[in-house]
C-alpha cells in the first residue's frame, strides 16, 4: 500500500494547489489505492521526514520497496504502471515524460512568478513595474501551449500524465482571469478538472483542512 505523506492544513490561498492533489489524481486515474500521512510545521525539519523529503516539503510517497519525492517523480513513476497515464509503447512514454517536464519546466515557473507577486506582494510599489513583464511571459507560454492545442482535446489527443501535470499547473492562475484570453486553455482546464478521477482527488485533497478547521 501506497503511503502518501501530505499537510493536515494550508492557508485557504493554497487549498486546492498543494502539489499532493497531483499524486492524488494520478493514483485515482490509475486505480491504485493509497492511505495518507497527514504533517505540519512540527515535522518538516525533522530528521525522521527529512530522511524521506530532504527538503521538508510535500507530497513523498512511501511503499515497502520505494521512497520518493518530488511530485513530477512520483507521477511519472504511478504513470509508467498504468496505460490509463501512457499509451503503450517508448514514443508514448516519451511524449508523455516530455510533456509532463514542460508544465514544470517550461510554464510553471512563469506562473509562479505571476502569483507570487499577485499574492504575496500586492500592493508594494515596486510590483506595479514587475508585473506587466511577468505577465506579458505568462501570456507567452499559454500562447504556445494553445497553439499546441489546437482543436485537440488533449495534448497528446488522449489524456495522458502530461495533461493531468499541465492542469494543476494552470490551476495556479485561478486568482486572476489571465487563462480566459485563452479560450481554448481555459476549455482544456475544464475538460481535465471534468474527469471523476479529479473531482475525487479534489475531495480527498480538501478533506484535511476542513477538518483541522473544525
Amino acid at each position: 500500500m501506497i503511503t502518501l505523506t501530505t499537510f493536515r492544513s494550508v492557508p485557504p490561498f493554497a487549498q486546492g494547489l498543494v502539489r499532493d492533489l497531483r499524486v492524488r489524481w494520478a493514483l485515482e486515474e490509475a486505480g491504485i489505492p493509497y492511505r495518507e500521512r497527514l504533517i505540519g510545521p512540527e515535522d518538516q525539519a525533522t530528521a525522521a521526514y527529512r530522511a524521506l523529503q530532504p527538503f521538508g516539503q510535500v507530497p513523498a510517497i512511501e511503499t515497502e520497496e520505494l521512497k520518493l519525492f518530488e511530485s513530477g517523480a512520483i507521477l511519472l513513476h504511478i504513470a509508467e504502471r498504468s496505460e490509463a497515464l501512457t499509451p503503450s509503447g517508448a514514443n508514448g512514454r516519451a511524449r508523455t515524460s516530455a510533456w509532463v517536464f514542460a508544465a514544470l519546466n517550461s510554464v510553471e515557473p512563469a506562473i509562479e512568478n505571476l502569483a507570487e507577486l499577485d499574492l504575496f506582494h500586492a500592493g508594494e510599489a515596486w510590483v506595479a513595474v514587475r508585473r506587466p513583464m511577468v505577465a506579458d511571459e505568462v501570456r507567452k507560454r499559454l500562447g504556445a501551449l494553445e497553439g499546441w492545442l489546437g482543436g485537440q482535446d488533449y495534448l497528446e489527443g488522449r489524456f495522458t500524465a502530461g495533461d493531468l501535470m499541465m492542469t494543476t499547473v494552470l490551476r495556479i492562475l485561478r486568482h486572476s482571469d489571465i487563462l480566459s484570453e485563452h479560450p481554448a486553455l481555459k476549455a482544456y482546464q475544464e475538460r481535465c478538472e471534468a474527469r471523476p478521477a479529479f473531482k475525487k482527488a479534489l475531495a480527498d485533497h480538501l478533506k484535511p483542512f476542513a477538518a483541522s478547521a473544525a
